[in-house]
């Protein structure tokens, strides 16, 4: 019965990552991002951002605990702050839109002028991918794992969660021309009616949390 709940937390949790992060709505931002370069070269700006990605979750998840206590913030004020932050990205998202919590356009104009190797890390790594709302949903999840066991279930979510990114970027062109741009904007509505439903939710248990309830 534990474990079967620990999967069902991992399963939640890795469903909402790729709802948070997006990766099918990063697609055509990733391909102009890279455009002119050689498919070995846009295979090594996907690993390295995967690699990104990944090392930012697990360090933020590691030592979210940590910042909880050096700013005197409880698990569930963090809790209903992240939950209005993921609202508005789903608001955006819902709009088919990219969300400017994770980056602004200026920012990606700023970002074509950047070596292929910085470009893995910023802005598609961070913010793009691994941003604002991944890095408070992983907190957040990491420091009410009371055993080991879910610990190791949100490493694990943020690995599988990190790797989909990674093979979806590396399948890009091949997604943008089956799904189109269209396409990208309905599954972008998609995850973002997914991501509401989970901010609703990360609120509601912050509250329960904070009075009690």
């Amino acid at each position: 019965m534990v474990v079967l709940e620990i999967v069902k937390g991992f399963i939640y949790l890795y469903a909402g990552l790729i709802a948070i992060m997006n990766p099918f709505g990063a697609v055509p931002v990733f391909l102009s991002l890279t455009t002119g370069i050689s498919l070995k070269e846009r295979i090594e700006v996907a690993r390295r951002t995967g690699i990104t990605v990944v090392v930012t979750l697990v360090v933020f998840a590691l030592i979210g605990q940590w910042i909880f206590s050096f700013f005197g913030s409880s698990v569930d004020a963090f809790s209903i702050a992240g939950g209005i932050l993921l609202f508005k990205m789903a608001f955006e998202m819902l709009s088919g839109q990219i969300s400017k919590v994770k980056i602004s356009e200026e920012e990606e104009e700023e970002a074509e002028m950047i070596t292929l190797g910085d470009l893995a890390i910023i802005p598609l790594g961070i913010p793009f991918i691994s941003g604002p709302g991944s890095i408070t949903t992983v907190m957040i999840y990491m420091a009410k794992s009371t055993t080991i066991l879910e610990r190791v279930a949100v490493l694990l979510a943020i690995l599988f969660a990190s790797a989909t990114a990674y093979l979806i970027l590396l399948s890009a062109d091949g997604i943008e021309k089956r799904l189109g741009r269209v396409g990208i904007k309905v599954l972008t509505r998609m995850m973002g009616l997914i991501l509401a439903s989970m901010a609703v939710q990360m609120v509601i248990n912050g509250i329960k949390g904070a009075f009690g309830l």
